[in-house]
């Protein structure tokens, strides 16, 4: 315990707990997005399951780290390129990551029957959990070694990310609520997921992409279109006070 009170420990708990609530809200998306589909009664239930599944699995990820760096060694090469079992996992993930979200993309703005569906039929929670579980463990695998190279010691890794698991299941709500009452949001939302599928599959493979880069180009997209939700939200009234003096006339 008295080795997690000196400075560095607390700058790199800080610093990590930051990065870790960061590397968090792509999943905190994808949980909010899945489980909208889920009867109301059944949406908070999952969400929460969702998100200590995917802190049970980075404890648990942790404790093997061994096995973890393990995934990293390549294991076969295909058309000259060296191919880990961290790569297939990663390319995996993305695949799943990129068909998703085309699907909820396509079922948002050309499927009819997605808004006429009763919300009891939109996805069973046993489904919804198993898809959570797939995407938790790809995004665990990356927060791990993001973990492991920002830190040395496990118990600071530990209690930077149940702080950051602690800071998501505050959020996850509010982020759910906010993007399910705001469709643009959810398409742009989707959208975010879509191009992490990508940058998944780029590093699987062997590409690396800066997420610095990426990271920066969602949060100018969201600062666009909250400007966005801001105009039509202070338009609107003025636009209704017009009508109506037209029609008055």
């Amino acid at each position: 315990m008295g080795a997690m009170l000196t400075g560095d420990a607390i700058v790199a708990l800080v610093t990590l707990t930051a990065m870790e609530i960061v590397l968090g809200l792509d999943n905190v998306v994808f949980i909010a997005i899945l489980t909208g589909r889920l009867p109301a009664s059944q949406q908070a239930p999952a969400r929460r399951l969702g998100l200590t599944l995917a802190l049970v699995i980075r404890i648990g990820l942790l404790f093997a780290i061994s096995w973890i760096m393990g995934l990293t060694a390549p294991f076969t090469t295909v058309l000259g390129h060296a191919i880990s079992g961290r790569d297939l996992i990663l390319l995996g993930g993305g695949l799943f990551l990129i068909a998703k979200a085309t699907w909820e993309i396509y079922d948002k703005v050309e499927a009819e029957h997605a808004e006429t569906a009763p919300a009891g039929q939109r996805g069973a929670l046993l489904w919804v959990l198993a898809q959570i579980l797939v995407l938790d463990i790809v995004f665990s695998l990356d927060s791990v070694i993001t973990a492991v190279g920002m830190a040395s010691q496990v118990s600071i890794m530990v209690t930077a990310m149940v702080l950051s698991m602690l800071v998501m299941l505050v959020s996850a709500g509010p982020i759910g609520g906010f993007v399910e009452r705001h469709p643009s949001v959810k398409i742009l939302a989707l959208a975010f997921l879509l191009l992490i599928g990508v940058m998944l599959v780029a590093e699987g493979m062997g590409s690396h992409v800066e997420k610095g880069y990426i990271y920066f180009a969602m949060a100018f997209s969201l600062f666009v279109e909250l400007l966005n939700l801001r105009y039509r939200t202070t338009r609107n009234p003025v636009a209704l006070h017009h009508r109506f003096e037209d029609e008055g006339q």
